[in-house]
């Protein structure tokens, strides 16, 4: 059996997704962080972008981040995020839609927010 971490996703208002993973992909301030099994001790500023986390029975789980902070100890990673979105939560319309009228208003923020949505469902 391989090694495993705890993981934890949890968004301002839900605990979003908990459980046994192999690999853990984000993005920090500092950039893309890849965390596996016995990973040095962290604690960094998340970015809005898709994560991706492997669990340990062969699955993908990917889901849009919009800021918040990462940590990892003892084996146990937490991601605490203002919003967090599942792939399969994210309707592909509707975002299209937001990023098309964020362009037309020029809201960088919201533009970006979209644009991770759509990002975390190219991937699923």
């Amino acid at each position: 059996m391989a090694a495993e971490l705890h993981v934890e996703l949890v968004a301002a208002d839900r605990n979003v997704w908990s459980g046994e993973a192999t690999l853990v992909v984000a993005r920090t301030t500092s950039g893309d962080i890849g965390v596996m099994p016995g990973h040095q001790p962290l604690l960094g500023v998340l970015e809005s972008g898709p994560v991706t986390i492997r669990t340990s029975d062969g699955e993908t789980v990917i889901a849009a981040v919009h800021g918040g902070f990462v940590s990892f100890a003892d084996n146990k990673l937490s991601l605490l995020a203002e919003i967090v979105e599942l792939s399969d939560e994210i309707d592909v319309q509707r975002a299209e839609r937001a990023l098309e009228r964020a362009k037309s208003e020029a809201d960088a923020a919201a533009e970006r927010r979209a644009d991770v949505r759509l990002r975390a469902v190219a991937v699923r």
